[in-house]
């Protein structure tokens, strides 16, 4: 029952790969083949069926299963700029690429299990160890590639990597088996493996996927030997291991997967899908971004100078349920007009120029309420969501927080988001769901750890970055000024490593009654205020009769 389904997804994601990597090929030519192939898609799946095998398969498996037709979507925007691939600058860069595709895929496959039936809850506590096994099976292929790839394109290789190694940016393209270019090639070896050889991952897991992951483990570390063992034949070929080890390492697995399927009870493909939505309105031309939404009544940003400007404004959104409950109705009723509410701040923070803004949706302690709110709070978030808002006036969408006890659908759509959205740079906005402060912490703190216990990391040497690197989002930057709504006056476990040297702002009003023009009255608040940061500034020196430059 599986087999289809698992091998369409598959062979579609390595037609698409074939279009993209095409070496006969002009750019433009690769470039309009896989916009033929994605709009053929679109149009089959309001068909319902195709004439090309490849594709059959897949409309058949996304309408039999009801898969996410807009996260596939988003892995061929990835695709595409394959074709015209922009240098890696850092990890991230390298790790958007990566997991904007075989994630993205890997996902769908996962979604497939989860709806014949198997318990994939596994998937979400150990949603970002598989995704770091999966970069780590995406870095071994960049390493075999490497061959094909050396001259061709920009190196798939971040330059963060390059720069510790002088010289290997320029040996690499030359083939030059230099020193620089064998301690590149040596870092990534070390790291694709620390990656790859996760042995307690799949403990826990149902038998089918546990074996299948730990094989996939197996082979690719010994892709790793191999690779390891051409040496400066790597510059020239592609290495794999030899077909013994092939056949011992897959042969045992293929009869214990067969067993484990075979004693496995599968419920079938849910009944009565409607056909996949079409894609929406194109939206701006690639690379352009529409400008925020005015305000009807003609209301404009205040001028602010950019250094007075927050670079990061965090929101605890306080009111929703209580907003409801003074209307008489019912508390989620507060929770679809707080989005409204939402709409009009993003707005207004790209109106003023904000480029970082973190929003509180959801906290480790709001499991608390009552489940029906919190039910429905996730319905219309994901609902919400599902439209990538935003996306084409230039915000890029993140979300911080862990999966667990979030609904499945939810945690795709906000993944699926991430995706989409990973190239926009006009605003970062961050959703904090599911979130708590002091479970980040810890999360940076158990990271550091493991860094230490693997050799990667002197105890003496931990500094603040260090820590910081470690955390979810390591890039999101230090929170300037904090914002609640509601007459609370405290800061609920809400990033307390980023705010604590935030500037705190508290209203009263509940956040269903908020509009942007409340965000710059905060904005404005903050710029009038003088950031010490434990020093003292020449006014303070003048008010205490002192001189600044004298004792």
């Amino acid at each position: 029952m599986l087999w289809p389904g698992c091998w369409a997804l598959w062979a579609a994601l390595a037609a698409v790969d074939d279009i993209v990597d095409s070496r006969t090929k002009h750019p433009a030519e690769r470039a309009a083949g896989l916009q033929a192939w994605v709009s053929a898609l679109d149009a089959e799946l309001a068909a319902g069926t195709s004439t090309d095998m490849v594709r059959r398969a897949l409309v058949d498996t996304i309408v039999r299963w009801g898969l996410d037709v807009a996260d596939l979507r988003s892995s061929f925007q990835v695709l595409a700029g394959d074709v015209h691939p922009a240098p890696l600058l850092t990890w991230d860069d390298w790790r958007a690429r990566s997991r904007g595709t075989d994630t993205a895929w890997a996902r769908q496959i996962l979604i497939l299990l989860d709806r014949a039936g198997v318990d994939m809850s596994f998937a979400l506590r150990h949603g970002e160890a598989i995704s770091r096994f999966l970069d780590g099976v995406q870095l071994i292929d960049d390493l075999a590639d490497l061959a094909e790839d050396l001259g061709e394109r920009p190196l798939k290789i971040p330059a963060e990597v390059l720069d510790r190694f002088p010289g290997a940016a320029e040996d690499l393209p030359q083939r030059r088996w230099t020193m620089p270019v064998q301690g590149v090639l040596a870092y990534l070896v070390s790291m694709a493996r620390h990656w790859v050889d996760q042995p307690t991952l799949g403990v826990g897991w149902h038998p089918g996927p546990a074996i299948l992951l730990a094989t996939t483990s197996r082979v690719f570390l010994a892709r790793l030997d191999a690779i390891t063992a051409a040496g400066s034949g790597l510059l020239y070929a592609t290495p794999e291991p030899g077909p013994i080890t092939q056949w011992r390492l897959l042969a045992p697995a293929r009869i214990r997967i067969a067993l484990a399927w075979k004693l496995t009870t599968l419920s079938g493909p849910p009944a009565a899908r409607p056909l996949p939505a079409p894609p929406g309105p194109a939206g701006p031309p690639r690379g352009q971004v529409l400008p925020p939404r005015l305000r009807a009544d003609g209301v404009r940003a205040p001028q602010i100078a950019a250094d007075r400007l927050p670079r990061h404004v965090a929101i605890i959104m306080d009111g929703n349920g209580r907003w409801a409950e003074q209307r008489g109705l019912p508390r989620p009723e507060g929770h679809r007009v707080g989005i409204e509410a939402v709409h009009d701040v993003v707005h207004g923070a790209l109106e003023i120029g904000l480029s970082h803004l973190t929003l509180y949706a959801f906290s480790t302690e709001n499991w608390k309420r009552d489940a029906g709110e919190v039910t429905r709070l996730f319905a219309m978030l994901d609902e919400e969501l599902r439209s990538t808002p935003y996306l084409d006036h230039g915000v890029r969408l993140r979300w911080l927080g862990y999966p667990d006890r979030l609904p499945w659908e939810l945690v795709q759509t906000l993944r699926r988001n991430e995706t989409a959205s990973r190239d926009e740079r006009t605003l970062t906005l961050t959703l904090c769901v599911n979130y708590g402060g002091r479970a980040e912490i810890l999360h940076g703190a158990a990271a550091v750890a493991r860094s230490v216990l693997a050799g990667d990391l002197d105890p003496e040497q931990i500094t603040e970055g260090e820590f910081a690197r470690r955390l979810p989002l390591p890039d999101l930057p230090d929170v300037d000024l904090l914002w609640r709504t509601g007459a609370e006056q405290r800061t609920s476990n809400f990033l307390p490593w980023h705010a604590t040297y935030a500037e705190l702002f508290f209203t009263t009003s509940l956040w269903p009654d908020v509009d942007r023009r409340d965000l710059w009255v905060a904005v404005a608040e903050y710029a009038r205020r003088r950031r010490r940061y434990g020093a003292a500034t020449a006014a303070d020196l003048r008010a205490n009769g002192n001189e600044p430059g004298k004792s």
